[in-house]
């Protein structure tokens, strides 16, 4: 089953990091990675770039309303996205309880999981009443 982990860090802990440190962490969640990858529970996955470069789209008043910048006001932001393979859901939280990522945790880096709805069903009903 696929699960969807969304990783959430505080952008000012990392800018408190050296350099070196900066590229420590990193080898070592890449590799963390190539281990998952190998063992066949990497499915995919996706850096973002700092919560300033995002947009936030809502509807209001009958239009599309556009904001600079996250939804959520708060330090920590969704810094990436992983899809795991797994078993099941306490599967997926051993898996992902290994990663490097976790130990940024002064200041609140952290994993959402969530099981990846299967949206097959509604794309073909609505395929279906498309045509």
């Amino acid at each position: 089953m696929k699960y969807i982990c969304l990783g959430y860090m505080n952008e000012e802990v990392w800018e408190t990091l050296s350099e070196s440190e900066r590229q420590t962490f990193m080898d070592e969640c890449f590799s963390y990675d190539d281990e998952l990858r190998k063992n066949g529970h990497y499915a995919g996955g996706e850096g973002l770039q700092e919560a300033r470069n995002a947009a936030t789209l809502k509807w209001r008043s009958g239009k599309v309303s556009v904001t600079d910048g996250p939804f959520a006001e708060s330090k920590e932001q969704i810094g990436g996205i992983m899809i795991l393979e797994a078993t099941d859901l306490n599967h997926a939280i051993r898996l992902l309880s290994k990663h490097p990522s976790l130990r940024l945790g002064r200041g609140g880096n952290s994993w959402e999981i969530r099981p990846a709805f299967d949206l097959t069903g509604f794309i073909e009903d609505s395929k279906r009443r498309r045509e």
